[in-house]
């Protein structure tokens, strides 16, 4: 939802001048107004105490004021109307929390009401109508879900298993890097794909990249994904305003998620096909992938588990996977290149660890750096990957700190504004890894969200299943980097940190360095 205006402006001109597009909106706007005119005396008789809200146009409510960067603007509304404040988003009630007693009550004392996903458009189409995990609605088919990810996908046994998979793909990275012979290389792009590799060879056993598409150059399961998380950050305007969902049609932006959807599911099905007839030569868990787990899970369960949402599971891997690790690795180095005494500690630390060791760093090495996971978790407080938690919807009438929330209402809860808030952190814009070192006043936060003012991957039953999967990929991957080579920017690179939104946000332009290697 988040890309609103920004992908909207190139089809106005298209849309003000097609011939049914003012006789549409004129329409709408009497249907609009007679069914408010309906419903406004009996909304007077049911008085509720409703949170504060800022002023609203007709038919679009508040989105005009979402903006292209919504974890901003909705902290500055905040700052004005409170920190929990309902807005209409169209025809939808939201309730935005900046707030840390509003996010423990909505995701610990009243989780279960609060537990649900709204139906969305793109997450419907793709994820095979809330066959996946993320953005399943609440219920029987989600806990079952839910659960076979937590002990089977991504338990700390799996996610240790594909240990191998890491280093190797790591190792490639580090021989890329020494290719260049220390001139200028496109940071960013190179950790995508070391991201996308690592989750391709975890789900299918294999890669499928462009340079490893296994099917002779005619697989373009890359780009389709690419296409497909920039469609999950995009704004539909049906979804907020469903009558006003053939604007998404006319602006092109149905055709583009029909056509990925089924490029998406004819590779799906042929990949989980391959993994299929080679499933029962797979003995030791070290060898399953998760789509191998998943096939096992349908023939053990008397229920059995449709292909859909085989499909469904595995695309979830993807998209909370490929974005949140390689924008936390890019974050990371970001911000040890602007505080360079940081970056001087850190990489004491790791070459201290590895000195005399004679080989390249592993997953044995990363307990023992106690700085880097510091530097981590400040990355993750100032730059979370998702900064709006995944939306939720409350399934019944209910109270959030004395105000009534309606069932139905979307729920926002703006993890950024939290993590940022001056109130329970000391100058929250500084970067200071120390916070969470033992004698810093957060040192006793983890990434599970049991500390509401540090919520990176949310909390209770919708946090996300993947934390381990995630912080290992990209811990091994920073350590690596910090170990192997002296990072610099360009003599002429200025460090822009203009952000841009869309599933994740992230640094407007890709992070171009020098890597030089160390003699060691």
């Amino acid at each position: 939802m988040v890309t609103m205006f920004s992908l909207y402006l190139p089809y106005v001109d298209k849309l003000v001048f097609h011939p049914f597009f003012l006789p549409a909106i004129l329409l709408f706007v009497i249907l609009y107004y007679k069914s408010f005119s309906s419903n406004s005396g009996s909304s007077k008789n049911n008085a509720k105490i409703l949170p504060p809200s800022p002023p609203k146009l007709p038919i679009i409510g508040n989105l005009h004021q979402v903006g292209l960067l919504p974890h901003r603007s909705l902290q500055s509304l905040s700052q004005k109307y409170g920190k929990l404040m309902l807005l209409k988003m169209g025809s939808k009630p939201t309730l935005v929390v900046s707030s840390v007693d509003a996010a423990r009550e909505i995701m610990r004392t009243n989780d279960v009401n609060f537990s649900n996903r709204p139906k969305l458009r793109v997450a419907s189409r793709l994820f095979s109508n809330g066959k996946d995990v993320a953005f399943a609605p609440y219920g029987d088919y989600w806990r079952q879900m839910k659960s076979m990810c937590v002990m089977q996908l991504l338990s700390n046994k799996k996610v240790e298993s594909f240990r191998r998979i890491r280093e190797e793909e790591t190792l490639l990275v580090v021989e890329k890097l020494n290719r260049s012979s220390s001139s200028v290389v496109n940071l960013t792009e190179i950790v995508m794909s070391y991201t996308f590799d690592v989750i391709c060879r975890a789900s299918f056993g294999r890669k499928y990249s462009k340079n490893h598409d296994g099917y002779g150059g005619n697989n373009n399961f890359e780009d389709s994904m690419s296409e497909a998380m920039k469609l999950l950050g995009t704004f539909f305007l049906g979804d907020f305003v469903p009558g006003l969902s053939w604007i998404d049609r006319l602006t092109g932006l149905e055709g583009r998620l029909e056509k990925v959807a089924q490029q998406l599911d004819s590779f799906l099905e042929k990949a989980i096909h391959e993994e299929q007839i080679h499933l029962n030569t797979k003995t030791n868990i070290e060898d399953k992938s998760f789509v191998d787990i998943l096939l096992e899970v349908g023939m053990n369960n008397r229920d059995g588990l449709s292909l859909d949402s085989i499909k469904a599971v595995v695309l979830d891997m993807f998209a909370a996977g490929i974005d949140t690790i390689y924008t936390l690795v890019e974050w990371v180095i970001l911000e040890l290149l602007r505080h360079p005494e940081k970056m001087r500690q850190v990489e004491e630390e790791v070459r201290k660890q590895m000195k005399g060791k004679g080989r390249r760093v592993n997953d044995d090495d990363l307990k023992d750096l106690i700085y880097l996971k510091a530097v981590i978790k400040e990355a993750l407080r100032m730059h979370p990957a998702v900064p709006l938690l995944v939306f939720r919807e409350a399934l019944q009438d209910t109270k959030v700190n004395g105000f009534d929330i309606d069932a139905g209402t979307l729920v926002i809860i703006n993890a950024w504004a939290i993590q940022n808030d001056p109130i329970f952190w000391e100058e929250p814009g500084e970067f200071r890894p120390e916070r969470f070192l033992n004698d810093g006043s957060s040192s006793s936060f983890d990434f599970k969200g049991q500390d509401f003012q540090y919520i990176p991957f949310g909390s209770g039953r919708r946090s996300c299943p993947g934390i381990s999967f995630g912080i290992a990929n990209a811990e091994l991957m920073i350590a690596t980097l910090l170990f192997e080579f002296d990072l610099k920017l360009p003599d002429c690179e200025m460090l822009n940190m203009t952000e841009i939104a869309g599933i994740t946000v992230r640094r407007r332009d890709p992070l171009m360095i020098i890597a030089a290697p160390r003699a060691f």
